[in-house]
């Protein structure tokens, strides 16, 4: 009997060393993980929102916010407010650009917002290799007829961009991705400022003295 008492106590005491351990564990995690978990735990709650909104329009309010109490990379009402003053505001803000790219998946229309980004990051590259093997892979997956994302633009512009492909430069897409920002902003981007998502943020977002 003294022995089973005994191993009880041991087993709860190593229960207790274990979570203890674990919140330790959490309360030293790297500031990048906890602001990679969030951006996670955002794309999954402007998901989850979406397909609420569509099962019933009486759903309740959902909160979009960070699970840990102390995790303050959630935007303030300042910074929501002025996604609504441009689209180049929304995608400058790292949060607002995920919610951006949700709302256009909920749709089926995130091959516009794919695009300009790749566009964005082939615009960085140094390296003339690098570039021309980006440049490729953007033509096969945005710009070649039937391509798996195939973007709308016009005949002129896709062949403007074929030829570029034969001596990729910095403003190999520029035409192309400047048509697409504009096809965006007259046509996503109003649909996502009166969208459940926008206006979800926008009431629960803080104020910028808050913590």
């Amino acid at each position: 009997m003294q022995s089973g008492l005994i191993l009880l106590v041991h087993q709860e005491h190593s229960l207790n060393k274990k979570e203890y351990q674990h919140c330790q564990e959490q309360s030293e995690m790297p500031a990048n993980m906890k602001e990679h978990s969030f951006i996670k735990g955002l794309k999954n709650r402007c998901l989850h929102l979406l397909h609420q909104h569509k099962a019933t329009t009486n759903s309740s309010q959902v909160t979009i916010k960070s699970e840990s109490p102390k995790l303050t990379l959630n935007p303030s009402r300042e910074e929501v407010l002025k996604w609504a003053d441009s689209l180049d505001n929304l995608l400058a803000h790292k949060y607002g650009l995920i919610a951006f790219k949700s709302f256009l998946k909920s749709e089926y229309n995130d091959e516009n917002i794919e695009f300009w980004l790749a566009c964005e990051e082939y615009k960085k590259i140094k390296s003339p290799a690098k570039q021309a093997s980006k440049a490729k892979k953007i033509f096969t997956n945005f710009v070649e007829p039937m391509s798996p994302k195939e973007i709308n633009l016009d005949y002129y512009t896709k062949e403007a961009i074929t030829q570029n492909l034969q001596h990729p430069t910095y403003t190999c897409f520029e035409a192309a991705q400047k048509k697409i920002y504009s096809l965006m902003e007259n046509n996503g981007y109003n649909r996502f400022l009166q969208s459940d998502i926008y206006q979800n943020i926008l009431n629960n977002s803080h104020d910028h003295h808050q913590t």
